[in-house]
């Protein structure tokens, strides 16, 4: 059994360093991680993409891992992209929403 000392507050901090290469606001602030949960050297992290047919999905999760991997107590990373609830601008943070010039 791994002690976990890390916190899912932590990881969402080192996800705000993972960039959507296409709008250049980190997936945090854009509102695309929905949960972040830590058990046993494992961290599940459920979220979404601005859109199902989002090309730089890939590339996003494999930043995703490469980012929690710094944590020495997280062994294994499971990224679950879902599509329910639809990513919509409304989530971002609302540095991103004035990044993007987003007034909704």
């Amino acid at each position: 059994m791994t002690l976990m000392t890390t916190t899912p507050d932590q990881v969402r901090d080192a996800l705000k360093e993972v960039y959507d290469p296409e709008l250049g606001i980190n997936i945090v602030d854009l509102g695309l991680i929905y949960d972040v949960k830590l058990a046993e050297g494992k961290a599940d992290i459920t979220a979404t993409l601005t859109s199902p047919g989002c090309p730089m999905g890939p590339e996003i999760v494999a930043n995703v891992r490469r980012a929690v991997s710094q944590f020495d107590d997280i062994d294994d990373v499971d990224m679950h992209i879902v599509f329910s609830p639809a990513w919509h601008p409304a989530m971002m943070s609302d540095d991103a929403k004035d990044e993007l010039g987003y007034f909704g």
